[in-house]
């Protein structure tokens, strides 16, 4: 497990970039999402992106390729939903494990053939865990501010299932990501670390917020530092900020960030924010610019792309991270 640690002391690590964009390419339709064996399900599967690791690997498998060969280091598994949380919208908690593992699997046989093909650069597999659509410290109801949808120990033994098959598919890392409520994501790593006295082992963990808006704060109230004070009791990889913004928006976010922890910092952005009809226009060639800007100021050790990017945003972002040393802390361990 020490590769990932080895390699980002060397070099600026790049992360790939959406999985859900790279999909809308194919324009799947309800019947490709079903495949056959689950043709006859009588729930609509349309839109469960991850249950296209069981019905479309070739296509999982060719989005995580392009993003290699574009020059990233990291792919994320297809399992941004893959909770039993995530699944009940489909009915289809009891393939969470499955979905999960496969997902591992086949992120982990591209990761080993571009490793294989050059083994000066090793290729690493993050267990993507996303947030669920549940939050544990706030309501959904605006007329009972004390109701909550989901407890710490329901999030805890859905995050403790998805994590145990994310690492037996062969995952590198584990990605607790997108975070919008802290406590969700205390759940998660409270969930990773039972698992690692369990099974007796330590995977490295990256830990990404999600900044909501220009309050600077994330949808549960915490600013940076508190966010960062929350989970800085664990042993991560990284700490950092992904999704909501572009890169040019969440800048001020990693300063803040920066100048306040020792741990690496990860970020991957959005291609800018969406127009009116949701798309993302920034170009690759724009989000470099905006990224060099990360690397000029000593930001980041972790880089890809959220929202609206692509492979070719990967490649010009590893063609410029390449030309720079990994951030150096200034504050003392």
């Amino acid at each position: 497990m020490s590769g990932i640690q080895q390699a980002i002391k060397e070099r600026i690590l790049v992360l790939d970039g959406a999985m859900g964009t790279m999909l809308q390419r194919y324009n799947f339709s309800e019947e490709d999402f079903r495949g056959e064996r689950f043709k006859d399900f009588p729930h609509s599967l349309k839109g469960n992106n991850d249950l296209l690791s069981l019905t479309q690997p070739k296509a999982i498998r060719d989005v995580h390729y392009q993003y290699f060969a574009a020059g990233a280091d990291i792919v994320e598994t297809n399992t941004f939903s893959g909770t039993t949380i995530g699944m009940a919208d489909y009915h289809m908690e009891h393939l969470v494990y499955e979905l999960n593992y496969e997902s591992a699997r086949i992120a982990r046989e591209v990761a080993d053939e571009f490793t294989a093909k050059e083994p000066h650069k090793p290729r690493f597999v993050a267990g993507s865990i996303g947030p669920t659509n549940r939050t544990a410290s706030m309501s959904p109801d605006v007329n009972d501010p004390g109701y909550r949808a989901v407890t710490f120990d329901d999030l805890l033994i859905a995050y403790k299932e998805q994590v145990k098959a994310l690492i037996a598919g062969g995952c590198d890392l584990l990605l607790v990501e997108t975070i919008f409520d802290t406590l969700n994501a205390k759940a998660a790593l409270f969930a990773i670390e039972e698992l690692k006295d369990e099974l007796g082992l330590d995977i490295p963990v990256m830990v990404s917020g999600t900044i909501t808006d220009a309050s600077g704060r994330t949808l549960s109230g915490q600013t940076v530092e508190a966010f960062l004070i929350s989970i800085s009791h664990l042993p991560l990889l990284s700490v950092g900020f992904n999704c909501a913004l572009g890169a040019d928006q969440l800048k001020p976010y990693l300063k803040r960030l920066a100048h306040n922890t020792s741990f690496s910092i990860s970020a991957h952005p959005n291609a800018g924010l969406p127009n009116a009809f949701g798309q993302y226009d920034q170009t690759a060639e724009e989000m470099q610019v905006l990224i060099k800007e990360y690397l000029d100021d000593n930001l980041i050790n972790i880089i890809g792309g959220c929202c609206g990017t692509t492979p070719e945003h990967i490649r010009l972002i590893a063609e410029v991270s390449a030309q720079y040393e990994p951030r150096k802390s200034e504050i003392a361990v």
